[in-house]
């Protein structure tokens, strides 16, 4: 395991790739999970971010890249924009420590919540871990960086009550200049990003790294996407 400031330092000017799926997709099953994960790191991914004790103990097992862990429920709520989710307590966190993730990922929204983002961070460090706040606004982002976190990451712009107009935009980079001008520590962007140009765009305003998911990871949502545009510009 490497240290927490070489994990963060390598992982600079990089592109991870966010390898998920949910129950009832193809791409659930550990096998097929697999197969992605072997695909994208033959592709050159060089971080992933990973949900689970399962998909997190088989990639630090077969290879050598830094991992972003995380928990979420197998079925997101449909209230799921009022709720924290993503790695939402300290048990959850350790679960995501003992799977081996070099970097711990969790919600630091200001939304209702049993551990708080003081307590999150305090343990991920604790444990010898990265500790990574997943965001929807600029004053959360402040007020992790304010506890210590050390790194920053636009996760969840668009998916909170707060920021939910955003959704239907691109990735937000106006919150990922903000933080960047502002904060002391690294700062990711991560969501809706579908282009060359959105990595290009996120690095030049200073990103340290840029998570993508589902225009890699997500078949269907990738065919939908040409399926909609066709279908809003008929021949």
């Amino acid at each position: 395991m490497q240290g927490t400031s070489e994990v963060i330092k390598n992982l600079k000017g990089k592109i991870i790739i966010s390898c998920q799926a949910s129950p009832g997709e193809p791409f659930y099953k550990e096998g097929a999970m697999l197969a992605m994960m072997h695909s994208i790191v033959n592709g050159g991914a060089q971080g992933l971010r990973l949900a689970g004790k399962r998909d997190i103990t088989n990639a630090k097992r077969l290879f050598g890249l830094p991992v972003i862990g995380i928990t979420k429920p197998e079925i997101i709520p449909e209230n799921y924009k009022e709720l924290v989710y993503i790695t939402p307590t300290t048990d959850d966190a350790l679960t995501v420590i003992e799977a081996g993730a070099d970097i711990v990922a969790f919600d630091a929204t200001t939304r209702p919540r049993k551990d708080s983002v003081l307590d999150m961070i305090n343990f991920i460090k604790k444990e010898g871990r990265v500790s990574m706040a997943d965001v929807a606004t600029y004053s959360e982002g402040l007020e992790a960086r304010k506890y210590g976190v050390d790194i920053i990451s636009t996760t969840l712009s668009g998916y909170t009550t707060e920021t939910q107009e955003k959704c239907s935009a691109g990735p937000d980079f106006e919150l990922l200049q903000r933080l960047v001008e502002t904060v002391d520590c690294p700062v990711i962007l991560e969501g809706r990003i579908w282009n060359i140009e959105d990595v290009q765009m996120a690095l030049e305003f200073g990103a340290h790294s840029v998570v993508i998911g589902s225009a890699v990871t997500r078949p269907h949502q990738i065919v939908q996407r040409f399926i909609n545009s066709v279908k809003a510009s008929p021949l």
